[in-house]
C-alpha cells in the first residue's frame, strides 16, 4: 500500500510539473494562479486517463494487424476519449472559477479546446508508443544476446565433444601401447588423463575461471603431448604471478594450444616448440600462444580457416568482453603462427579485494 502511494505521489508531482510547464506562457501574460491551477487540472485528468490509453492501445495493436485499420480505431478512440474529457474539464474549470467563458454557451472555445485536447491524445499516444517500442527494443536484445550466448556455449559444447573423442582416442592407444613395457608412464598417463577429465567435468559450468586453473588444466593436457611428441616438443609456459588470478572465458588456451601443436609441430619430422605466455600491461591481460612452425599460407583468413577451435575461442572472447576484447592470429616475427589476445584485467574478487586493502 504504501509504495502504491508513493507511486502515486509521484505521478502526481510530474504531472502537476508538466501543467506548470504548459500554464507557464498563460502565466507570463497575467494569467497568475489560475492559470496554474487550470494546468495542473487538466494533466491531472490526463494522467488518470493514462491506464485505460495504455489498456485500449494494447487491444487494438493485438487485434488491428493493418496499419490503416489500426490508425481508424485509435482516431475513433482518441475522438470519443477527448469529447468525455472536454466535457469533464470544461465545466470543472468552469464552476470553479478557472475560465472566464461559459462552455454551455460558447460552442467555439469548446471547439478550440476539442482541438487542443485532441492534439494532446495524439502526443500521449506518440510518446506511449515510443517506450514500448523502446521497452521491446531492449526486450528483443536481451533475447537476442541470450539466444547469442546460448549459441556459442552450444558451439563450446559442441567443441569439446569434438576435441575429446579423437584426444582420448590418441591417449588411450598411447596408454595401451604403454602398459607391458612401461606400466610406469602408463600409469602417469592415465593420472593425468584423469586430472584432466576431472578439471574438465569440474568447470563445465562455468563461463570465467582464472588464469591459473586454465593453465593447471593445460599443463596436464601438455603432459599427455609431451608423452605422445617426446623430444619433438618443447613447451614454454611463461605467467606472471599478477595476473594468474585473472578471470577468463574457460577453455580458452586449449583450442589454441591444440591448434599450435597439429599445425606448428605435428607432421614435422623435427618437432617444434610452443610458447604460452599471459602478462599485465597497464589495465590489460595479454595472452599469447605461439609455434615455430611453417606459419599461416597465403591469403590466409580467419573468415575461411578450416575447424572451429579459433573461431569458437575469437566469438566467445568478443561475447565475452564486448567493450574491450581483442584477438589476432598472425605470423610470429621468427617464424611460426601466434594468437595474441588482449582483455581487460578482471581480477578474482578475493585477490581484487586483498589488493583494495594494500
Amino acid at each position: 500500500m504504501a509504495r502504491r502511494g508513493s507511486r502515486l505521489l509521484v505521478a502526481a508531482l510530474a504531472w502537476s510539473a508538466v501543467g506548470g510547464i504548459f500554464a507557464l506562457p498563460f502565466i507570463l501574460r497575467g494569467g497568475g494562479y489560475g492559470a496554474l491551477l487550470a494546468g495542473i487540472i487538466n494533466w491531472w485528468l490526463w494522467g488518470a486517463l493514462i491506464p485505460l490509453i495504455s489498456h485500449v492501445d494494447d487491444l487494438l495493436a493485438a487485434r488491428c494487424r493493418r496499419l490503416a485499420w489500426l490508425a481508424m480505431a485509435h482516431a475513433g478512440f482518441g475522438l470519443s476519449l477527448t469529447a468525455l474529457y472536454v466535457a469533464v474539464a470544461a465545466p470543472l474549470e468552469f464552476y470553479l472559477g478557472l475560465n472566464q467563458w461559459n462552455p454551455w454557451t460558447e460552442l467555439l472555445g469548446l471547439l478550440d479546446w476539442f482541438m487542443w485536447a485532441f492534439l494532446v491524445y495524439c502526443l500521449i499516444l506518440g510518446v506511449m508508443k515510443a517506450v514500448k517500442y523502446y521497452r521491446r527494443h531492449l526486450l528483443d536484445e536481451l533475447a537476442l544476446a541470450r539466444l547469442e550466448r546460448r549459441l556459442l556455449e552450444t558451439r563450446l559444447n559442441a567443441l569439446r565433444m569434438q576435441l575429446d573423442p579423437h584426444f582420448l582416442f590418441n591417449t588411450l592407444n598411447g596408454i595401451s601401447a604403454y602398459v607391458a613395457p612401461e606400466p610406469r608412464l602408463a600409469r602417469k598417463m592415465i593420472e593425468h588423463l584423469a586430472e584432466l577429465l576431472r578439471l574438465s567435468l569440474a568447470t563445465r559450468d562455468r563461463q570465467l575461471v582464472t588464469v591459473a586453473e586454465e593453465v593447471d588444466f593445460l599443463e596436464h593436457y601438455l603432459a599427455l603431448h609431451r608423452i605422445r611428441f617426446g623430444e619433438r616438443l618443447a613447451v614454454s609456459v611463461s605467467v606472471a604471478p599478477q595476473v594468474a588470478p585473472a578471470r577468463i572465458p574457460s577453455l580458452l588456451l586449449q583450442p589454441l594450444v591444440e591448434n599450435a601443436i597439429k599445425h606448428g609441430i605435428a607432421g614435422r619430422v623435427e618437432g617444434g616448440a610452443v610458447t604460452i605466455a599471459a602478462w599485465q600491461d597497464g589495465e590489460r591481460l595479454r595472452i599469447r600462444v605461439a609455434d615455430d612452425g611453417v606459419g599461416l599460407p597465403p591469403g590466409w583468413q580467419m573468415d575461411h580457416a578450416h575447424g572451429v577451435g579459433l573461431s569458437v575461442t575469437r566469438e566467445r572472447l568478443l561475447a565475452s568482453y564486448a567493450d574491450g576484447g581483442e584477438f589476432a592470429v598472425r605470423n610470429g616475427d621468427n617464424g611460426g603462427a601466434e594468437v595474441s589476445i588482449s582483455v581487460p584485467l578482471l581480477l578474482h574478487e578475493k585477490e581484487s579485494h586483498a589488493h583494495i586493502h594494500d
